[in-house]
Parts: C-alpha cells; structure tokens; sequence
C-alpha cells in the first residue's frame, strides 16, 4: 500500500484535478442494492469526528495506510455495494480506482468530535449535497443525535432537515442516523431501548419537506421486529463496534428479515475483525444478506 499512497500524494500535489476526472471516470452502481437484493455498504467516516478507536487499540483507525487497505479488501468481496466516508478518504479510493459499480455516500456532519463538551452540537462539516451531486455519487449520511437535556438539539434537527431537503432536491438518498441521546458523566450516552431508538425513529423520519429519497441508518437493539415498524422509509443497519461476534452476526440476520431493512452499513466491526481476516468478516456479513 505505501507505493499506492506514495501516487496518491504525488497527483493531489502535481495533478489535483484528477480526482474530479477519476469522479467523472467511475462507472456509477446501476443500484444501491446488490443482486441479493440488499445493500452492503462499509462505513468508514469515524476518523474525521476524532473516533479513531478499535477495542483496546484508540489509534486503530489513525493508519491510514491500514484503513485504505482495509478497504480496499472490502470492497473487492463479492456482494459488497458501497461505501460511506468523508472526501478524503473517499478521494483516496478514487484515486485508487476501487470504486466502480459502487453506491458511494458522503458524510456529511462531523463536527461533534467524540469525547468534546459540544460532541452534540455536530456541525455540517464535510461534504454538502451540491458537492455529493457534482462528484456524481448517490447520496449524503448525516449523524443525527437528539439530546432533550441539550439546547443545541434543535439546530441538530435544523440542519438534519435542510441538508434531507437538499439531496431530496436533487433526488439523492438522504441517509438520516438518529439516536435518542443524553449526557451522561460529562459525555454524550446513546439510549439503544427499543423504545429509545423508536422514538428518534418517528423524529428522524418526519425532517425535511420531502422523504422521497430518505433512508433511515439504525442500530440493531432488541425486539426489532417492533423497533423497524416505526416507519417505513427504507432502512439500513449499522453495526458499531462488536464486542461478540457470534452475537452480532446472529442478530444482524434477524433484523434483515422485517421488511423496511434493506441491508446492512458497517464499518469498525469487519475491517477490523478481531481474528484479522477482512476478507472473511465482509463475506460473513454478506451472506446474512
């Protein structure tokens, strides 16, 4: 990989715009869902919101060497559909060539940094939906935390709402990833009940004028089956960092069962298995698909 980053450095210094040209090259995905049917997308946004740790390792995700070649690996496994990440990265894997006949999403608000005292007040950012629709890609995800202790929630939803209208307009998925959230011990809590996630789900879906192109991205909590009949705007799962994979893959085959769960958008728990095959872990996951 490090002659690989090695041409990467030299064309953002010698020849900038051939990202723009590489963007304009990509044969685009003729659909966000594979020929299962469903989407596997890997997610590798964390970094830009300070996020770097895997397990015990707080720097895991600060390789960036590692991570693009963690990437790489995923996205040649048969079955995966897409990627989500910020511009750097994702310029990275157009540079690389690795994106082709992938659905690619742009984080869009990553300015609640893990761990800060204004983690709840997540700025927009990263990318826009003018630069998401001038790179050509399908769409933009945006963080979504509601916090009813924190006045900076409102602004949250604001946001949230503008940025759902402005990939509406532009017939572009708008990927919505609500949490009902609190403070708790000087830092932001996620609220994973059923109930919890319920909730944030009926706020989340009701943002913006539009909902055409709104997808929803969840967490997979208990009694899903109940947690999914919330809405019924498309949705995808995310899979956080797994501690039991056993679990996980178990109940991640469950919940893609009921019927608005359109697949799967995971990041930490299969580029950085804990057994280290990337390869395997992304095949797994698919095959729940």
């Amino acid at each position: 990989m490090s002659e690989k980053v090695h041409r990467i450095v030299r064309t953002r210094v010698a020849d900038p715009g051939a990202i723009a040209a590489a963007a304009v090259r990509r044969v685009k995905a003729t659909s966000p869902l594979g020929e299962h049917g469903k989407a596997m997308i890997i997610a590798a946004d964390h970094p830009a919101r300070g996020a770097n740790a895997v397990g015990g390792d707080p720097t895991a995700m600060a390789d960036r060497f590692a991570l693009l070649e963690r990437m790489c690996i995923a996205l040649e496994r048969p079955g995966v559909t897409g990627v989500l990440a910020t511009a750097d990265i994702l310029e990275d894997l157009l540079l690389l060539g690795v994106l082709d006949g992938k659905s690619v999403f742009g984080s869009m608000n990553r300015g609640g940094l893990a761990g800060s005292v204004f983690e709840i007040d997540d700025r927009f950012t990263g990318y826009d939906a003018e630069a998401i629709a001038a790179m050509g890609f399908d769409g933009g995800k945006m963080l979504t935390r509601i916090a009813l202790d924190d006045p900076a929630t409102p602004s949250i939803l604001e946001n949230t709402a503008r940025a759902v209208d402005a990939l509406n307009d532009r017939q572009l998925v708008a990927m919505v990833e609500p949490f009902l959230s609190s403070w708790q011990g000087g830092r932001i809590r996620n609220d994973l009940t059923p109930d919890a996630v319920i909730k944030s789900i009926t706020i989340a879906s009701g943002l913006g004028r539009r909902s055409a192109h709104t997808w929803l991205k969840l967490p997979v909590v208990e009694d899903m089956e109940r947690v999914l009949a919330a809405s019924t705007l498309p949705a995808v799962l995310l899979g956080g960092e797994v501690k039991d994979p056993e679990a996980a893959f178990s109940s991640w085959g469950r919940a893609l069962k009921q019927p608005t769960a359109l697949g799967l958008t995971v990041g930490r728990s299969l580029l950085y298995p804990s057994d280290g095959d990337v390869a395997g872990a992304v095949d797994r996951a698919v095959s729940l698909l």
